[in-house]
């Protein structure tokens, strides 16, 4: 599918009391590479209000379907915006949990959903929610991606943080460390494997090389240290190579990160969810990207929170979300690339 007839990539607004607002209006005025047209999942009023307090020259126009989109969509300082639950009050504050925030959030996510699994757009980008916020909506749901996940049907998916050292997708996503060392089933581990071999080859990369970190210190040190390791990660490991991955391992943790940033390995798979991010969002989140794995369309996101510390306060960095972006853009011309029956270029 050529640039020009491509579907639009829409960006869903976040938590309205969140950084989101701003980081997107910034993106919406910079110039872009891509020919591919954007469009923004969120409430029209709350963006021109910061707009107007950053101030930006910036056209915000409405629109009802992704369809209506035209050249507009691909010109910096214009940007369509798709409304979807109910309408933010004004008076709504910035840098504070609020129920209306949490279930207008939702809305757009489930939005975007509904549209990406008709076709109408070709990729979910996604500003930072609020889990509080959220929950004070009612609304039960750890994350982004198990809202991904149910509303598109799929039991298989998985976490991938990336950036331009390393990739790592996780085994269990947000649960307690108690109830993620529970988690390490042998079907789990054979899945994030799978999951991350998947996600390599939407890189381009053929054969990836998928390091599994070990659950316990040193990867449990021949026992000595816990039975997870060789009992429960090593056999799903070698059916993942009788199935012709490359996989290896288990590795230590305290050193597996390390190796995959000297090119040792294309992928890592953790073990739970701080064991694989804090190495990422160690090298830093402008050029971080949080993609799901499994979803029948692209979805990645930015590399931090709704960040209320700063809300509001004009001092928001938007790049993280033009990494994300970028990011779409890759996988989603990799994927036209392999439909035409053409190789996909990294």
């Amino acid at each position: 599918m050529s640039a020009s007839h491509r579907a639009p990539i829409a960006i869903t607004m976040g938590d309205p009391a969140g950084v989101g607002p701003e980081i997107i209006v910034r993106l919406a005025c910079m110039p872009r590479e891509s020919t591919t047209p954007l469009l923004v999942i969120g409430d029209i009023d709350r963006l021109h209000a910061m707009a107007n307090q950053l101030g930006l020259a910036l056209t915000l126009f409405p629109i009802e379907h992704p369809s209506e989109l035209d050249d507009r969509g691909v010109t910096p300082g214009r940007m369509a915006v798709l409304p979807a639950g109910e309408a933010l009050p004004p008076e709504l504050p910035y840098g504070l949990v609020d129920a209306r925030a949490g279930a207008a959030a939702c809305a757009y996510v489930n939005r975007a959903i509904d549209f990406a699994l008709d076709g109408s757009i070709s990729a979910i980008v996604t500003a930072p929610l609020n889990k509080a916020a959220m929950a004070a909506a009612g609304i039960t749901y750890p994350g982004h991606t198990e809202i991904l996940a149910d509303r598109a049907g799929t039991q298989d998916f998985g976490m991938m943080l990336a950036n331009d050292e390393l990739r790592v997708m996780l085994v269990s996503i947000h649960l307690s460390l108690r109830e993620a060392i529970d988690a390490v089933t042998p079907e789990r581990e054979l899945r994030a494997i799978r999951l991350a071999a998947r996600a390599c080859h939407a890189y381009g990369i053929e054969r990836p090389r998928i390091a599994v970190a070990g659950l316990n210190p040193h990867a449990g040190e021949g026992g000595l240290f816990g039975h997870e390791d060789e009992t429960i990660i090593a056999p799903a490991i070698a059916l993942a190579r009788e199935e012709g991955i490359d996989a290896s391992g288990p590795w230590p943790g305290d050193t597996v990160f390390m190796n995959a940033r000297r090119g040792q390995f294309d992928a890592v798979v953790a073990q739970y969810h701080d064991q694989g991010l804090i190495p990422v969002k160690y090298l830093g989140v402008d050029n971080g990207v949080n993609i799901t794995v499994g979803l029948p369309f692209v979805r990645t996101s930015v590399d931090h929170g709704t960040a209320f510390d700063i809300a509001g306060q004009g001092v928001a960095d938007p790049s993280s979300l033009v990494y994300a972006l970028k990011q779409a853009e890759a996988m989603v011309r990799a994927s036209d690339t392999a439909e035409d029956g053409l190789a996909v270029q990294p």
